[in-house]
C-alpha cells in the first residue's frame, strides 16, 4: 500500500528500510524521503515504523529466550 503519494513510498519500503538497519521513523524519512513534501502521511508512516520495530523487537525476544527442551 502507498504511504507516501508525493515519493511513491510503500509499506513494503518502509519495512524494509527498517529490516535493512532504520532504528527510527527519523532514519526511515531520511532513508526514503517519506513525509518531506506534504507531510499528509507522516501519522501513516510513523505507525507503519512504530509496527514493524514492535513485531522486530517482538521476534527478536523470542530469538534470545527459545523454549527449554
Amino acid at each position: 500500500m502507498y504511504v507516501c503519494l508525493c515519493q511513491g513510498v510503500t509499506d513494503g519500503q518502509i519495512r524494509d528500510a527498517i529490516y535493512e538497519g532504520c532504528c527510527s521513523y527519523r532514519e526511515v524519512r531520511e532513508t526514503l524521503g517519506v513525509a518531506s513534501q506534504c507531510g499528509k502521511c507522516a501519522c501513516l508512516a510513523k505507525q507503519v515504523v512504530r509496527e514493524t520495530l514492535g513485531d522486530l523487537h517482538s521476534s527478536q525476544a523470542v530469538l534470545a529466550y527459545p523454549a527449554a527442551i
